[in-house]
């Protein structure tokens, strides 16, 4: 019912024991939800992605219940479309980690690695699960364009790429060169909260892969 990781040695184990608040909640839809993942969600995507997309965490009725990021739910939606349409998906994303779709070029990984309450992780545990994302940047080297979906994922993209937050503000389409020659690009989440309030459009969103792509274009990624 999940996707395999496409870089296994980076994930945390299944019953991952970092972060007790997170382990309690872990288990207490485990005996709500048996059949649901319920389990720290790996990375999905192309190994040998040119383009990384950086989230904030698993959605209750998303990855954590389908084991695949951004799986299930609203958010997904919207991101598997603009990915498709940027040639970067293939197939046909139906909300299931056994559906037909494939990420060509890009890899999603997340800032924290499990569920937290009200999609709300503490300090705390951003930095505590900040290790796995750290690793999973250094088994990509192909990635050198960074995409941040909404601020807390801007800072620890920010942070694992060696970059400085005061130097590195978080906007909309703002743009940050990284040490290294990587570039980090921000987005408001694709949020279901986001695009109905009209924070996030469809052609917002759109631009910050249009941007991602000429970049690429450019010569800043192969």
């Amino acid at each position: 019912m999940f996707a395999p990781s496409p870089i296994p040695e980076t994930e945390p184990p299944h019953d991952c024991p970092r972060c007790p608040r997170l382990v309690a909640f872990r288990e207490q839809l485990r005996a709500e939800h048996p059949d649901w993942w319920n389990a720290p969600v790996n990375a999905f995507g192309d190994p040998g992605a040119w383009l990384a997309i950086v989230g904030l965490a698993p959605g209750k009725h998303g990855a954590n219940r389908t084991g695949r990021p951004f799986t299930g739910d609203y958010a997904g939606d919207l991101l598997f479309a603009t990915l498709a349409k940027y040639g970067l998906a293939t197939g046909r994303y139906e909300g299931r980690p056994d559906d037909s779709l494939r990420l060509n070029g890009a890899i999603i990984v997340n800032s924290v690695k499990c569920l937290p309450p009200q999609n709300k992780p503490t300090p705390e545990e951003i930095r505590t699960c900040r290790p796995f994302l750290e690793g999973q940047a250094a088994v990509l080297p192909g990635a050198r364009i960074f995409i941040a979906l909404g601020q807390i994922a801007h800072q620890s993209a920010v942070k694992i790429l060696g970059g400085r937050l005061p130097k590195c503000r978080f906007g909309h389409l703002a743009e940050h060169r990284m040490p290294g020659g990587r570039v980090l690009i921000d987005s408001y989440h694709c949020s279901r909260y986001n695009q109905n309030t009209g924070r996030l459009t469809a052609e917002m969103f759109e631009s910050v892969f249009a941007r991602a792509t000429l970049l690429r274009d450019m010569g800043i990624a192969g």
